[in-house]
């Protein structure tokens, strides 16, 4: 019986080895045989312009150590911006759809894709765009297009904007749970809820201030493409007078209340196609995808390098989700030492976070300006340690919508002492010296740990100040007067000085190749991540087996929900003082 065991198991240990052969070889092949995604662009071809999975500025490099392998993600906001370049002049794609799009980016990234849609029609391409529902963000988008259709059962959202903010301190009182605050800001208001019931007139004022510099925008935008004026478009939010399909087409809205095959005939239309007929498409992603592996401004030997920090600023290496310390300052020392470099530009979408990252960050770009142009292009915000790390670069580029400001610095610290007495709990601490344990959240805070931690919040704030100061050319009081930890828009940082141009990304790299002096460029993208085996794995076949412990949560819990548990995370990590944006937008 035992013989047999032994034959059974020298079987299933040779199958598998011979499974994991194969399969190994395989991915071996997949890795140094390179790519065999093919994309075929025909001809008389429209563009999806889906953005449903676009999320990050940039989708990221990634490499293996002593592995030599490097993964090239073209799935960033990056590359369809680059797409979209690319279309203008492609003889073979004659117009864009936007189809029941439901993106996630932000109201700067959507105004980048407006400028661009503009620039793809004054080609004479068509752009036509058509919805079951209409949500605010989306309408923004879609009022580019040459004609708008709306499903007849649809609904159309246009009401303005507004916000909503949890006032903790009652159940932080009834449960004896809660939060320790220390901050510097009277407009840092991320900790507010934690303090009092009601909002305070300093926040209620911010919130209220960039709330209409925003749907200042917006309405701006929208009137110029849809021909309508702005009185107009704030009495239809004011009065909720287009709810209904009918009613967005009555106040021209929209062009077309149709079904989807109308929509779909009316391309075949202008393609010169039968109704009876398929025509051509291409995912955008796609596209981007064949554009960014097709041979390009190689007989340009200049670069400028576009590095791109995005996320919450936290220690650590950093991914195409967070900006860590070591892949950044990596990216720029590279850039500046490379000859053929001649200039830099920083995109920063951020929030901000660990106040001592964006201090190292900020030492680097010092360095590097010493040397080369830096010029920052701030995308959906770049708020807090966001701005700390854009406010020593030669020149700053922000877009309207852009989110920035909250130079402002705080710390908030879990208590328990009120639970641990209600449920009887006594801790006890022994020490050499009067400061040995230095907090207990069994305890209440002591007023020595608290003149410790407010210092060292002062500190870091009158760094901030200065930082911002020598950056931008002003005093310390001047940036004192509109820092506070308030958030502003782009458009009002611009007068207050805070950035020096109201543009997009092309616009700040135009800017870095003019300081350069150069004329003729490629770009390079930064940074490298260096990540392990199985995350590249997971990107390259997608396969459950293969896919990290975000990715099956995403798929999971929902994107919103996934949203959600990566700030609980990332929350967890912060450690020391946070320089971090107070609150995060989303507008719909």
């Amino acid at each position: 019986m035992r013989f047999l065991s032994n034959i059974l198991a020298t079987i299933i240990g040779l199958f598998l080895f011979f499974m994991i052969l194969f399969f190994g070889l395989i991915i071996i092949g997949t890795l140094f045989g390179g790519s065999s995604k093919s994309v075929i662009v025909k001809s008389n071809s429209v563009i999806e312009l889906d953005l449903s999975k676009i999320t990050e500025d940039y989708g990221g490099q990634y490499y293996i150590k002593d592995f030599e392998y490097t993964q090239v993600n073209n799935d960033g906001f990056v590359d369809v911006l680059r797409a979209l370049d690319a279309a203008k002049t492609d003889d073979k794609i004659k117009g864009i759809s936007i189809l029941n799009n439901n993106s996630n980016i932000g109201l700067a990234q959507l105004s980048e894709i407006r400028n661009k849609l503009n620039e793809f029609k004054a080609t004479g391409k068509f752009v036509v765009a058509y919805a079951n529902a209409y949500s605010q963000g989306e309408y923004y988008l879609n009022s580019v297009a040459d004609t708008l259709y709306l499903n007849p059962v649809g609904q159309f959202d246009f009401r303005g904007l507004g916000s909503e903010i949890l006032y903790l301190k009652d159940i932080q009182d009834k449960t004896g749970i809660k939060m320790e605050v220390i901050r510097h800001g009277k407009y840092k208001s991320a900790v507010e809820p934690y303090l009092q019931n009601t909002i305070s007139e300093a926040n209620r004022e911010q919130n209220l201030a960039l709330l209409n510099s925003v749907w200042n925008t917006l309405v701006t935008d929208i009137s110029k493409s849809r021909n309508i004026s702005i009185d107009s478009l704030n009495s239809y939010a004011n009065n909720l007078s287009a709810t209904f399909p009918e009613q967005a087409l009555e106040k021209k809205l929209v062009d077309k209340v149709v079904y989807e095959d109308i929509y779909h005939n009316g391309i075949k239309k202008a393609l010169g196609i039968a109704k009876n007929k398929q025509y051509n498409t291409i995912k955008i992603k796609d596209y981007a995808f064949e554009i960014a592996n097709s041979v390009s401004d190689y007989d340009a030997k200049d670069k400028i390098a576009v590095i791109f920090a995005q996320g919450t600023i936290l220690s650590g290496e950093g991914d195409a989700s967070y900006i860590g310390e070591g892949s950044i300052r990596r990216s720029l020392e590279k850039a500046r030492n490379d000859k053929d470099v001649k200039s830099i530009v920083l995109r920063v979408n951020s929030p901000g976070g660990s106040a001592l990252t964006s201090d190292l960050i900020w030492r680097e770009i010092e360095l590097t300006k010493a040397v080369k142009p830096v010029v920052v292009s701030m995308g959906n915000l770049a708020a807090s340690g966001g701005y700390y790390i854009s406010c020593n670069a030669d020149k700053i580029f922000a877009d309207h919508n852009t989110i920035t400001g909250s130079i402002g610095v705080f710390g908030t610290i879990p208590n328990i002492s009120q639970l641990a007495t209600n449920i009887g709990i006594n801790a006890e601490q022994v020490q050499t010296h009067k400061h040995g344990v230095q907090y207990s959240i069994f305890e209440p805070m002591t007023e020595d740990f608290r003149t410790e931690i407010t210092a060292s919040i002062e500190k870091i704030y009158d760094v901030f100040l200065q930082r911002v100061a020598d950056g931008r050319k002003m005093t310390k009081e001047q940036v004192d007067e509109i820092a506070q930890g308030r958030v502003w828009t782009g458009t009002d940082a611009k007068r207050l000085g805070l950035v020096d141009e109201i543009g997009n990304l092309d616009a700040a790299i135009a800017e870095a190749a003019k300081l350069a002096k150069i004329e003729k460029y490629k770009i390079a993208d930064f940074p490298k991540y260096e990540t392990e085996f199985e995350n590249i794995l997971s990107k390259m076949f997608g396969m459950s087996i293969f896919k990290s412990q975000n990715e099956l949560i995403k798929e999971y819990v929902g994107e919103q929900n996934y949203q959600m548990l990566e700030q609980l995370k990332n929350a967890q990590k912060m450690k020391g003082v946070q320089a971090i944006m107070p609150y995060q937008i989303v507008i719909k």
